[in-house]
């Protein structure tokens, strides 16, 4: 069950509530995630709900941590955006109901897609971890 509102704003920095409830956007290139190099997984900062590996991370150029795959497809919801003046595909964890960001179709083969994912709304869990944090039936992601 996701934490209220309040249990939220107490263990969740304000940028993070903001993204992960309000559907905000951080600042590009200066994100905690945009140029993370390890091998590892990320998971909803509110569920902890595995979303995407390193395995599928790339250089987007924006600033934000983009991917071509979710580990698990059922794990993020898509939902039309039509903020900005534009119509966009936001992204949400399932479980967590987080906003994540926006999928795009202009990534690299072999999805064509681009997961463009606010840092603010991930942990990170290094490789090494993922027994120890609970992840461990994933650690086949990086075999």
């Amino acid at each position: 069950m996701k934490p209220s509102r309040e249990e939220l704003k107490k263990r969740l920095t304000p940028l993070q509530y903001d993204v992960t409830q309000e559907e905000g956007t951080e600042p590009p290139f200066r994100n905690e995630y945009w140029d993370e190099k390890r091998e590892g997984l990320y998971v909803d900062i509110v569920s902890g709900e595995p979303l995407f590996s390193s395995r599928d991370k790339y250089d987007s150029g924006t600033g934000w941590p983009s991917f071509t795959r979710p580990v698990d497809p059922q794990g993020i919801v898509e939902r039309v955006d039509r903020k900005l003046f534009t119509t966009r595909t936001e992204v949400r964890s399932r479980n967590g109901d987080s906003h994540l960001g926006h999928v795009f179709p202009d990534g690299p083969q072999p999805t064509g897609l681009r997961y463009c994912i606010n840092s603010a709304a991930l942990r990170f869990v290094p490789v090494e971890d993922l027994e120890q944090q609970g992840y461990g039936h994933l650690l086949h992601l990086f075999q």
